[in-house]
């Protein structure tokens, strides 16, 4: 028996941040691609309306059919809902056009916050991953909210931007008043700094505030800005895929190394023995 058959129930993170255009479809993409280069079985799911992460892995809109909806709003799963992506090891269960109503028709349905932990825990399908990424939309509705209460924990893309750590605070009230209410083992994974750019004395001064600030909560690997990761969605793949040495690429890759480390992800013999 290798290490990681030990492993019977999966790590799994919500990648969140009230705010757009941070970098969190990118994130939970390249995270999730490059754990899965390295070995894992990993499940990423799309919980925002939007669908970015869908299109970043080249599902088609028209075939968003089954998705993330029916896991939240049913329970259930179509046939194929869980899908196969341009990674080797990662699926993906699509965000599709009825997630957009979810938001509303969550409000009058009973214990309306564990609808996704309740599908997650009960479904046999989710058992063979040991990594499942939550891509939470922006805001901290109820999407996000389901997405909390069903996770480990968080990690929080944060863009080195003047206005950066104002916004962070309502989520770190989040995700305490979820911790204290809905769930107990809820905690912060790690603030991850994104589009750095270290030829820009403002990305240096965020940094510098958000490690004085928050101190240990915020990961080593900081993520630059890098006209790859950019250009890789548009091709229906992650960045580490698209071009695994650039810059944007080996940052996620580290920053995957990363998480396992902090979250001790327990890899497999075999996994180690290929690394």
């Amino acid at each position: 028996m290798t290490l990681g058959a030990l492993i019977t129930k999966p790590l799994i993170l919500a990648v969140a941040n009230q705010k757009g255009g941070v970098g969190k479809t990118t994130t939970a993409v390249n995270v999730a691609a490059a754990l899965a280069i390295a070995g894992l079985p990993v499940l990423l799911i799309d919980m925002d309306p939007q669908g970015n992460t869908s299109t970043g892995l080249g599902i088609d809109r028209a075939e968003r059919h089954g998705g993330a909806y029916n896991l939240l709003m049913e329970g259930v799963l179509g046939d194929q809902a869980i899908r196969a992506t341009p990674v080797p090891n990662l699926s993906l269960i699509a965000s599709d056009a009825d997630l957009a109503g979810a938001e509303v028709e969550l409000v009058s349905v009973e214990r309306r916050e564990f609808r996704l932990k309740t599908a997650l825990a009960d479904l046999p399908e989710f058992a063979a991953f040991r990594v499942i990424l939550l891509d939470c939309p922006p805001g901290l509705g109820l999407l996000t909210l389901n997405a909390l209460v069903a996770s480990a924990g968080v990690v929080v893309p944060l863009q080195c931007e003047f206005y950066a750590l104002e916004g962070i605070s309502s989520l770190m009230r989040t995700i305490e008043a979820v911790r204290r209410r809905f769930n107990s083992r809820l905690r912060l994974s790690g603030i991850l700094l994104t589009m750095f750019d270290r030829r820009n004395s403002l990305s240096s001064l965020v940094e510098k505030d958000a490690r004085d600030h928050f101190g240990d909560w915020v990961f080593d690997v900081t993520i630059p800005r890098n006209i790859r990761v950019s250009e890789a969605p548009s091709h229906g793949v992650p960045v580490i895929v698209y071009d695994p040495k650039s810059l944007g690429a080996l940052a996620y890759t580290a920053l995957a190394a990363e998480i396992v480390k902090k979250e001790k992800i327990v890899m497999s013999e075999e996994v180690r023995a290929d690394g």
